[in-house]
């Protein structure tokens, strides 16, 4: 049983980390108050009456539809009751990104949205490809929150066998493409983890129908797939280690890890790194060579 004193101890731990919470809340809507112009507000700017270049308080509170004492309750950091819905008037009242809207939940103390792509962040696939193209010779590819295949460089394409003539859905194809299936010396193993991995990102989103369509169709398209669901097992995205037998050079021992962009929580980022002590790395780096891809003859040779 705790002791007094440490019961007090946490007390006022809470209690200080709740008026730094505060404090946060009132700097952070008077700050993000500041930058909106009544123009963009679609207000008048108040000619030489308006001290201030941003919003007033009663402003803000008009155009997100809020009493004026409550909204200045809560610019002042008191501890009130907030609704999900008036803080999203609030925010787009003050222009709030996708990340600011976040802070604003968590600051407010409520549990914060799913992470949205904000419309700036969209155009990333330009960094994203040069990303990838730099972690040759070594394979990296990019799937959307799905796990449908978005990028992926050469080295995936010679190693684990991704090409444009197959299912675009990682999942489905983990279970169907057979020449991943045939390189795959320790596919029994790790399909579990995959699935299991996949039922955390399906959790994310659980009323997401995209994630159903393709739970439904790898079930309609492997038995196997369909076995290892109903275990309903859950792994978070993490690392997985492979050992894959390719033609052209024997085994090559890898581990994948799973990687996200904050900007653009709806893509991973997936590398594989070639593990120590096991020649990988000197292999990868033949297949990527000119007398490599000649050897190849095509990236996805069997």
């Amino acid at each position: 049983m705790a002791s007094p004193a440490r019961n007090s101890t946490t007390a006022r731990g809470t209690a200080d980390d709740k008026a730094h919470r505060l404090a946060e809340l009132r700097e952070f809507l008077m700050s993000r108050r500041a930058r909106v112009t009544p123009a963009e507000a679609g207000l008048p700017d108040g000619g030489a009456r308006r001290r201030t270049p941003g919003l007033r308080r009663e402003e803000v509170a008009v155009l997100a539809g809020v009493g004026v004492s409550w909204y200045q309750w809560l610019e002042q950091g008191r501890d009130i009751t907030v609704s999900p819905q008036v803080l999203d008037s609030v925010a787009r009242v003050l222009r709030l990104n996708s990340a600011e809207r976040r802070h604003l939940y968590v600051l407010a103390g409520l549990n914060p949205p799913a992470p949205e792509v904000d419309p700036a962040d969209r155009d990333m696939c330009a960094g994203l490809t040069r990303l990838i193209d730099a972690w040759m010779p070594f394979p990296a590819h990019i799937m959307d929150r799905y796990w449908n295949t978005v990028l992926y460089n050469d080295a995936a394409s010679a190693v684990l066998g991704m090409r444009p003539g197959i299912v675009q859905n990682c999942m489905i194809a983990f279970f169907t493409d057979p020449v991943y299936r045939a390189r795959s010396t320790q596919w029994e193993l790790i399909a579990s983890q995959v699935v299991a991995q996949f039922r955390a990102a399906c959790s994310d989103h659980p009323e997401d129908d995209g994630f159903r369509a393709v739970v439904a169709e790898a079930r309609r398209l492997s038995t196997e797939f369909a076995a290892l669901w109903d275990q309903r097992d859950v792994a978070p995205g993490g690392q997985v280690r492979k050992e894959l037998q390719h033609p052209l050079v024997g085994t090559l021992s890898v581990e994948s890890t799973q990687l996200r962009v904050p900007a653009r929580p709806d893509l991973v980022i997936v590398l594989h790194t070639p593990l120590p002590d096991t020649g990988t790395e000197a292999k990868l780096q033949w297949l990527a060579s000119p007398e490599g891809r000649r050897g190849a003859m095509y990236p996805v040779a069997g």
